[in-house]
C-alpha cells in the first residue's frame, strides 16, 4: 500500500477501533497489521493514539503566463531556422538577427519585448519537448597513417592562440553502411581563435584530392593559415600533406593516436556543420560531391560563418563533484575576426557588404532546398534504412522535419531491425 493509502485506511479503521469491544479489536488489530505491515506494538499505540488530522489542501496560486504562443512560436521558428543552437546562443542570435525578424513575423512592440527578455533557462523549458526529438550518432572511417610521423610533432598541450589562423582539420565520411568502394568525404577545417569553419567535398581521400581541398579552404579563410592540427588519418600524413604545408609555410601538428579530445574543437564542427545536416546516406558521384560543394562554398558557408554566434570555452571550476565550465558571450566567427584585427582587409571589406544584403531567413530557406535536392542524390541501397510514413509522415499531422528525418535514419542504422511504422489519425480512431 502506498503512504497516502494508509493515511486513508487509518482515518477509516480509527473510531471504528476506538469503540469496538476487545474481541473486535484483536480481529480490526491483526487485519490492520498484515495490510500496512505495521510492528504490532506500532500499530497499537498509533491506533490509541491522537485523532488524526484533518489534511488541509493547499490552493496554490499559479502564475500568470508570461510568454504567450505567439513570442514561443516566434521563438520556435529562429530555433529551427538556426539549426538548433542552444538556449545561451539563442539569446545572442535573437539580438542579431532582429532587424531580419521583424521583417519575417511583423513584430509587436509587445512581442518584440518578450522575444529580447526570455531567458536562457526558460528558452530550455518552452523548447524540452521540441529538443527531445534530435538525436546524434557519429563514426569515421579513419586509417591511421605511418608515414611522416616522426617528421609531424605531437600537439599535447592546449590551445591558447592570441591571432587567427592556427586549426583544426578532419574528415568526414558519407558511406553509409558500406566502406566498399570510392565514396564522398567532407574536408572540415576550424580555426581555434575565431571559431571560423570552411568545408569541401572530395571524393575519394587520395593525396591530390586532398591537397586541393585544403588549399581551396586557405584561399577561402579571411586570413592567412599558419598551422593544421590533423588527427593520425594517413589521408593527413603523408609526403603531399608535408611539401603543401613546407611550400606554404604551414605548421604541420597531429594528435596522439585513439585520442580524439586532442581534436575537440573540430570534432564539435564535424557534428554541427556537416553530420547534422548531410546525415549518413552514402554519396558515391561526382554530382553528389559537386551539390555538396555547392552548398559548402555558399550559402552554408556564410550562414555559419556570418550569423551563428559560438561560444568558447573559458576556464573550468570543479566544486566537490561537479565540474563549472564559464564560456565567453556568445559571438559569430566573423565577429571574432573582425576584434582579432589580424583578418585580410580585403576579405572583411567583402564578407561585410555581403552581411549587410543577406538575410538570414533566406539562406536557411535555401540550405533546405539545397538539402533536399542533395538527399534525392543519396545511394539508397547503401544508405541507413528509412521507416515507412503512411499520408501525413509524422505523429502530429505535419512532414517531418529536418533533424527529425535524420534522428529516424540513426535509429535506423543501430538497429538493422527495427521497423518505424506511423499511423496517422483516423485509423487509430477506427482501431
Amino acid at each position: 500500500m502506498s503512504r497516502k493509502a494508509i493515511r486513508e485506511y487509518f482515518k477509516a479503521i480509527y473510531a471504528r477501533y476506538r469503540k469496538a469491544s476487545k474481541e473486535i479489536k484483536q480481529i480490526i488489530l491483526n487485519e490492520f497489521c498484515s495490510n500496512t505491515g505495521y510492528n504490532r506494538k506500532y500499530a497499537i499505540r498509533k491506533l490509541n493514539g491522537p485523532t488524526p488530522a484533518k489534511t488541509t489542501t493547499i490552493h496554490r496560486r499559479r502564475r500568470k503566463q508570461t510568454y504567450g504562443p505567439e513570442v514561443l512560436s516566434i521563438l520556435a521558428a529562429v530555433w529551427e531556422a538556426a539549426g538548433y543552437p542552444c538556449s545561451a546562443r539563442l539569446k545572442a542570435l535573437i539580438k542579431l538577427w532582429l532587424p531580419w525578424i521583424r521583417k519575417q513575423f511583423r513584430l509587436k512592440q509587445q512581442v518584440e519585448k518578450q522575444l529580447l527578455s526570455i531567458s536562457a533557462r526558460q528558452m530550455d523549458r518552452r523548447l524540452k519537448d521540441k529538443k527531445a526529438q534530435v538525436g546524434r550518432r557519429m563514426y569515421g572511417r579513419t586509417k591511421p597513417g605511418t608515414l611522416l610521423k616522426h617528421h609531424i610533432p605531437i600537439r599535447t598541450d592546449n590551445w591558447d592562440v592570441k591571432t587567427p589562423g592556427w586549426t583544426e582539420v578532419d574528415t568526414v565520411s558519407h558511406s553509409g553502411n558500406c566502406a566498399d568502394g570510392k565514396f564522398a568525404y567532407t574536408i572540415n577545417q576550424t580555426d581555434i581563435l575565431t571559431t571560423w569553419v570552411e568545408s569541401r567535398a572530395v571524393l575519394g581521400k587520395t593525396e591530390d584530392v586532398m591537397v586541393e581541398g585544403l588549399d581551396e579552404m586557405a584561399h577561402a579563410l579571411p586570413f592567412p593559415l599558419k598551422g593544421l592540427d590533423s588527427d593520425n588519418g594517413s589521408e593527413f600524413v603523408n609526403w603531399h600533406i608535408w611539401r603543401y604545408c613546407k611550400r606554404n609555410k604551414i605548421q604541420p601538428f597531429r594528435g596522439r593516436p585513439y585520442k580524439k579530445d586532442d581534436n575537440a574543437h573540430i570534432e564539435q564542427k564535424n557534428w554541427t556543420h556537416v553530420r547534422k545536416l548531410m546525415g549518413w546516406d552514402r554519396y558515391d558521384t561526382q554530382e553528389a560531391v559537386d551539390a555538396m560543394n555547392d552548398l559548402y562554398r555558399n550559402e552554408l558557408r556564410l550562414f555559419m560563418n556570418l550569423f551563428m554566434p559560438s561560444m568558447k570555452l573559458l576556464r573550468k571550476e570543479r566544486i566537490g563533484s561537479k565540474l563549472k565550465r564559464y564560456y565567453d558571450k556568445p559571438l559569430t566567427p566573423f565577429e571574432r575576426v573582425i576584434a582579432s584585427k589580424k583578418g585580410d582587409p580585403i576579405k572583411i571589406a567583402e564578407l561585410k557588404k555581403l552581411y549587410d544584403a543577406l538575410n538570414p531567413f533566406d539562406l536557411a530557406k535555401t540550405i533546405e532546398d539545397k538539402l533536399e535536392h542533395l538527399f534525392k542524390l543519396a545511394n539508397r541501397r547503401q544508405s541507413p534504412g528509412v521507416p515507412v510514413a503512411e499520408k501525413t509522415g509524422s505523429r502530429s499531422g505535419k512532414p517531418f522535419t529536418l533533424v527529425e528525418k535524420e534522428t529516424i535514419k540513426a535509429l535506423s542504422g543501430i538497429f538493422p531491425g527495427l521497423k518505424i511504422h506511423i499511423r496517422d489519425s483516423k485509423q487509430k480512431k477506427k482501431e
